[in-house]
């Protein structure tokens, strides 16, 4: 567990293993292999859930858990899942699994507002959990003559499997007594005293207050001494972000974003092109991954600290969702993760300098500017109460 001070460490849960993983084909191998061993208990949140090849196979590996006794508890998010079959939803409950959307405040055919769940976490009996930012569809698996878009996940075994577990069941049963209840009716579980990795649950979630994914951000930039590498899908940093990079950079930390090049949301492409300029200027590294769609949130530095799930670094992400990540304090882990964020660079990517952003035309800037600003309105409608909260 190297890296890890006492001050630090009494943050952690410790008695943890931990496994970064891969998405597509490998990802789902993980997630199937779970849902198999599981004996008692699985819990399922997720934001996307489509009736594809993907979706039916994991379907049918939660039916079949439900069938031989396990408890199986499936909450989507009320509007990125809300195009799943009515039939398919009744398979599900008729094979015995508890199912139930997570609503948004306010929503209608042609616009949503308020909280969405965007957590992507499978927890098996309290004791094994998959964290990341990889929806069950098509699009996040191997499929032929289609690879999957770039995702990680971690796959942890451990206490902090358990306060995951705690976690989906907040959500779940949304009365503390019923949480309790689950909780106390977990068969008991112990971890064996040499595994020494140390791993914190991270939150976002304006509603109950709660902002820690966005201040682990903060701590990042403030505590590295040498090298950040952020990995993120959709990269709009709001002003105190921007304003704790900035700082880092201008007292020497290497940082290295590794954006989308293909986004599946052009106009997100576009706004967080217009900032380019701003990043290069404050000695930012930035490179594009163009073979397919990225849509990882994968962070660490200085080869000791990573954070990976479902937060995007943005106001959104920030101020509005409910997000998950999972915080690991560990040299091996780190240097993984390092590894093949370094990969990705060397192999894969466009170094963006400021000869490239001249390449632009002026039609192509108009369009950057512009979506940064419908970006803006959109952030500001969203979370302006919230951020006057936080700053």
């Amino acid at each position: 567990m190297s890296g890890i001070t006492p001050a630090s460490a009494s943050f952690y849960s410790l008695r943890n293993r931990v496994k970064l993983v891969h998405g597509g084909s490998t990802y789902f191998a993980v997630m199937i292999d779970m849902i198999r061993e599981a004996s008692h208990t699985i819990h399922l949140q997720t934001y996307i859930y489509e009736q594809d090849e993907t979706g039916v196979m994991v379907a049918e590996e939660l039916m079949a858990a439900s069938r031989r006794g396990v408890k199986v508890f499936m909450l989507l998010d009320g509007y990125a899942s809300r195009h799943l079959p009515s039939d398919f939803i009744s398979q599900l409950r008729d094979s015995g699994i508890h199912f139930r959307f997570f609503e948004p405040i306010l929503k209608g055919d042609s616009f949503y507002f308020g909280r969405r769940l965007h957590h992507k976490v499978l927890v098996c009996d309290s004791r094994f959990s998959l964290v990341g930012g990889i929806n069950i569809s098509n699009r996040y698996n191997d499929m032929p003559g289609q690879p999957a878009w770039l995702d990680w996940a971690v796959h942890a075994e451990g206490e902090v499997s358990y306060e995951l577990f705690k976690v989906c069941a907040e959500f779940w049963y949304r009365s503390p007594k019923l949480v309790r209840a689950a909780v106390a009716s977990t068969p008991p579980i112990s971890f064996p005293e040499t595994w020494h990795c140390a791993v914190k649950v991270r939150r976002n979630d304006w509603v109950r207050r709660r902002n820690q994914i966005s201040r682990s951000y903060i701590e990042m930039f403030n505590s590295a001494e040498k090298q950040i590498f952020i990995m993120s899908s959709y990269f709009l940093p709001g002003r105190v972000m921007r304003r704790n990079m900035a700082l880092a950079a201008k007292r020497g930390v290497n940082i290295s974003l590794i954006l989308a090049g293909t986004s599946d949301v052009p106009i997100a492409k576009y706004a967080e092109r217009f900032i380019y300029r701003w990043m290069l200027r404050n000695g930012v590294r930035i490179y594009e991954y163009p073979k397919y769609v990225l849509h990882a949130k994968l962070s660490t530095y200085d080869k000791k600290w990573v954070t990976v799930g479902s937060y995007n670094v943005n106001d959104i992400s920030a101020y509005a969702s409910i997000e998950l990540n999972l915080d690991v304090m560990d040299r091996d882990f780190a240097l993984e993760a390092t590894k093949w964020m370094t990969l990705t660079i060397e192999r894969d990517c466009i170094r963006i300098t400021d000869d490239y952003i001249r390449q632009y035309n002026l039609v192509t800037r108009f369009l950057q500017w512009w979506s940064y600003e419908v970006f803006r309105a959109i952030f500001f409608v969203f979370t302006f109460y919230f951020k006057q909260k936080e700053d």
